[in-house]
C-alpha cells in the first residue's frame, strides 16, 4: 500500500528542464519561501498521484554534484543526510536530459551511494530525434539499478510515468550504482569500522563537505581520519574520475549518437547572437522592444484599472453612512491599494519578457557576452544574471550574487545591483513619464515614453557599472577569478513555465507590496484627516472668515475645497510635510511630494500610493478624478503645476538612484555578514540621488 503523502526531493543540475517538470507535476499548487534562517529560496508543491495518495514535492536548488562550492548546494547535501529533517525525502527525482546525459548522471550516482530510494527522469526527450539520439532504457536501468522516465516536459509526455513510479517508490533498488570507497579501500574500511552503523559516503561528505548530520562531531572525525587538504582533494578527484569512468562505460553500450542524423542550428544561432560586436547591438534592440512593449501594450489595461478605483472610491463616498469609517475606506483604503493594482499590467509585462528570455536560452549568452565587457568594472559574467534580475527585484538579485565565488566580485556585485531599475520602481517611472512626457510616437511608430523608460534603466546600468569600477579600484581585497558558464541549448519557451512564473511574481510583488501599502495608506489617511491644533478643528470657520476679509467671491464647491486644502496643511502630515520643506524645496518638490519621498524609504512603489492619498484625503470635490488626473491638477501658489518638467525629471533621478528599500538593506547585511556595507550603500546612494536630482532641477527650472 503506497503511503499517503509521499514526500518527493526534485533534484538535477541547471538547465535540466527541473523547474518545468515540477511545474507539470504541481500546476499551480505551489508555495515559495525561504529555508529556515537562510535566503535560500524554497520551492514546494503538490501532486496528486492516486485517489489515496498525494506527493509533496520539494523543488531542491540546482546543484551539479554532492561536491558543495555553494550556499545553494549546501542546501541539497544537508538534506538528503538528515533523516530527521521534515523535509527529508521518501524518493528522490534527478532530472537529467537526453544532451548531457554524461555529466547529469555523476549528480545521480552520487545520490546512490547515500542509499535514498531514487527515480532518474532523463528530460527533453522530444529532442532525440533532432540529435540523432538512441537510448537502450532497460540496460541504462540494469546498470544504473534504478527506474527510468523518458520525459518530454515540454510536450507533457511521461508525466504520468514518473508519477506512477514515485507511488510505488517502495519498489525501487537502494542499492549502490557502483563502490566508490575502492578509491582507498584502507582509509574507508577504517571509517566503516569506526562508525559501523553509519553509511561510509555519508562520513565521507562529512568529512570533505561543510555539512554535518546525526550530530556528528566534523572536528573529532577530521582529527581521527587525518589528511591534508591537498590529500582529500586528491581523493575527490579520484572519486570523479572513477563515476565518469563507469557513467562513460554504460553509456558506450546504453546511448547511441548518430552525428549524421543530427540536425543542430545552435551553432549558427550563437555566433551571431554572441558575436563581439553584433551581439550587443542584438542584446540593446531587445531591450528596446521590451520598453517600448512595456508602455504601449500596457496603457489600455492601466487606464481601467485607474478609471474604475477612482469611480470605486467615488461610489464608496455617495453610498456608505457619512463617518470615519467610510472615509477610511474612500479615501485611504481603496486609493492606496489603487496606487498599486495599477501597475499591474507593466510589471506583468515585465516578467513576461524576463521569463521568455531564460526560458530560451538566450540569458546564458548574455552572461557569455557580457563577461569580457564587465571585468573591466571588476565583475565578472556571472554578475549579469544579478543585474538583470534586479530589473525584477533587488532581493532575490542579491540573493543570486552567492553563485559568484569570487568574494570581492560578489560584493561587488551585491553593492552596485540596487542602482538597476526593479519593478517597484517601475510605478514611479510610469506616473512620472505620463505626467511629463507627451505621449507622441517618433518616426510614427517609436513611443516617447517608452524611449523614456529604456532611457532610465539604461542609466542604472551604466551607474552601476559606474561604481562598480571605482569600488574595484578602492576595495583592495585580493582574489583569483575564474568563469564558466554553461550554454543550454535553444528552446521554444514552454508557455506553462512562462504563466507560472508570471503569475508567482506578480502575486508576490502585489501581495508584498500591498500589506506595505494598505498599513501605510491607514497611517496616512489618519494623518492627513485629524491635526493636533485647534486650526484643523475650526478650518471651516477660518476660511469663511478669509473669503470675507478678502471679500472674495467662491462658489461653495471652492470654499469646500479651500477648506480641505486647510485640513491637510494643518494636519499631522501636513506639519510633517512643511517641517521637511527647507530641505527638499530645492530639489523642486512640496510638502506633500516630501511626505511620499519619505514614505517611500519603506518600499519604492509606496510613492504612488502615498500621492493618491494625500490628494485624496485633500481633494473634497465630487469629481471623479484619477491618480493622474489628480497629479496633474497640482498647483503651486502661483498656479503653476506642481509636476512640471523640471519637478519630474528630478523626481525620476532621485527614484532611479537612491536607496529606498528596508528590504534590501536587511538582505546585504545578511548576505555580508555586517551592517557596515548596507550603512555605506543608504549614505551613498542617498546622497547622490540628493545632489542628481538638485543640479537636474536647478539646470532645467
Amino acid at each position: 500500500m503506497a503511503k499517503d503523502i509521499i514526500k518527493v526531493a526534485l533534484i538535477g543540475n541547471p538547465n535540466t528542464g527541473k523547474t518545468s517538470v515540477f511545474n507539470q507535476l504541481t500546476g499551480l499548487h505551489q508555495q515559495v519561501g525561504n529555508y529556515p534562517g537562510i535566503t535560500v529560496e524554497k520551492k514546494i508543491g503538490y501532486c496528486k498521484l492516486s485517489e489515496k495518495s498525494r506527493a509533496i514535492i520539494l523543488d531542491l536548488p540546482g546543484t551539479y554534484s554532492l561536491n558543495a562550492s555553494s550556499i545553494d548546494e549546501n542546501v541539497v547535501i544537508e538534506l538528503l543526510m538528515n533523516k530527521k529533517d521534515d523535509n527529508f525525502p521518501d524518493v528522490v527525482v534527478v532530472v537529467s536530459e537526453v544532451e548531457n546525459l554524461k555529466r547529469n548522471l555523476l549528480l545521480f550516482t552520487q545520490i546512490k551511494d547515500l542509499e535514498i530510494p531514487t527515480i532518474l527522469v532523463i528530460n527533453m526527450s522530444d529532442r532525440m530525434k533532432l540529435k540523432g539520439i538512441e537510448l537502450d532504457i532497460p540496460f541504462l536501468e540494469n546498470q544504473l539499478k534504478t527506474k527510468i522516465a523518458l520525459v518530454s516536459s515540454r510536450k507533457n509526455i511521461g508525466i504520468e510515468k514518473i508519477k506512477e513510479l514515485i507511488l510505488n517508490y517502495e519498489l525501487l533498488s537502494k542499492v549502490s550504482c557502483l563502490n566508490a570507497s575502492s578509491i582507498d579501500l584502507e582509509y574507508f574500511d577504517k571509517l566503516r569500522k569506526t562508525f559501523p552503523n553509519q553509511l561510509v559516503y555519508k562520513l565521507w561528505l562529512v568529512i570533505t563537505q561543510d555539512v554535518n548530520f546525526l550530530n556528528l562531531d566534523r572536528n573529532e572525525m577530521k582529527s581521527s581520519f587525518t589528511k591534508s587538504h591537498a590529500d582529500l582533494k586528491r581523493l575527490q578527484q579520484k572519486e570523479t574520475i572513477k563515476r565518469y569512468q563507469f557513467i562513460n562505460d554504460t553509456l558506450k553500450i546504453g546511448q547511441k549518437i548518430d552525428q549524421s542524423k543530427a540536425f543542430d542550428i545552435r551553432a549558427k544561432l550563437d555566433r551571431v547572437l554572441t558575436h563581439r560586436i553584433l551581439g550587443y547591438f542584438i542584446f540593446f534592440f531587445i531591450l528596446f522592444g521590451i520598453f517600448q512593449s512595456i508602455f504601449v501594450w500596457s496603457n489600455y489595461p492601466m487606464d481601467l484599472i485607474d478609471s474604475s478605483f477612482a469611480n470605486l472610491a467615488s461610489y464608496a463616498k455617495t453610498q456608505l453612512p457619512v463617518g470615519e469609517f467610510t472615509n477610511l475606506i474612500s479615501e485611504g483604503i481603496i486609493p492606496g491599494i489603487g496606487g498599486i493594482l495599477i501597475f499591474i499590467p507593466q510589471i506583468a509585462f515585465l516578467f513576461l519578457f524576463i521569463s521568455i528570455l531564460e526560458e530560451s536560452g538566450y540569458m546564458s549568452r548574455v552572461v557569455f557576452l557580457m563577461d569580457k565587457l564587465m571585468r573591466r568594472y571588476g565583475l565578472s559574467g556571472k554578475s549579469v544574471v544579478p543585474l538583470i534580475s534586479g530589473t525584477a527585484c533587488a532581493i532575490p538579485a542579491i540573493m543570486g550574487a552567492r553563485n559568484i565565488e569570487n568574494w570581492k566580485e560578489r560584493l561587488i556585485t551585491i553593492l552596485v545591483t540596487p542602482f538597476i531599475t526593479c519593478s517597484a520602481r517601475l510605478p514611479v517611472y510610469a506616473i512620472l513619464i505620463a505626467l511629463i512626457i507627451p505621449q507622441k510616437k517618433v518616426l510614427g511608430f517609436i513611443s516617447l515614453q517608452g524611449i523614456t523608460l529604456m532611457v532610465l534603466y539604461l542609466l542604472g546600468f551604466g551607474i552601476a557599472f559606474l561604481s562598480a569600477y571605482i569600488l574595484n579600484k578602492i576595495l583592495k581585497i585580493s582574489s583569483k577569478s575564474y568563469f564558466v558558464v554553461e550554454m543550454p541549448s535553444y528552446k521554444i519557451p514552454l508557455f506553462k513555465n512562462v504563466a507560472i512564473n508570471i503569475l508567482e511574481k506578480t502575486k508576490s510583488f502585489v501581495f508584498g507590496a500591498g500589506k506595505i501599502i494598505l498599513a501605510l495608506s491607514i497611517i496616512l489617511w489618519f494623518l492627513g484627516s485629524h491635526g493636533p491644533n485647534k486650526d484643523f478643528g475650526n478650518a471651516q470657520k477660518i476660511v469663511k472668515q478669509e473669503v470675507i476679509l478678502n471679500a472674495n467671491s467662491f462658489n461653495s464647491d471652492a470654499i469646500s475645497n479651500r477648506v480641505a486644502e486647510y485640513k491637510l496643511e494643518h494636519s499631522y502630515i501636513g506639519i510633517i510635510g512643511k517641517s521637511i520643506e527647507p530641505v527638499i524645496k530645492p530639489l523642486g518638490y512640496d510638502w506633500k511630494i516630501g511626505i511620499a519621498v519619505v514614505s517611500s524609504f519603506a518600499a519604492r512603489e509606496v510613492f504612488v500610493g502615498t500621492l493618491a492619498t494625500i490628494y485624496s484625503v485633500g481633494n473634497d470635490s465630487k469629481e471623479e478624478a484619477t491618480i493622474k488626473q489628480q497629479m496633474k491638477r497640482e498647483t503651486k501658489a502661483d498656479g503653476k503645476p506642481v509636476f512640471n518638467f523640471a519637478t519630474g525629471i528630478s523626481l525620476l533621478l532621485f527614484y532611479a538612484f537612491a536607496m529606498q528599500c528596508v528590504s534590501t538593506l536587511a538582505i546585504v547585511k545578511k548576505e555580508t555578514n555586517s551592517w557596515k556595507w548596507p550603512l555605506i550603500q543608504l549614505v551613498f546612494m542617498s546622497g547622490f540621488a540628493y545632489v542628481t536630482a538638485l543640479l537636474a532641477y536647478q539646470f532645467l527650472k
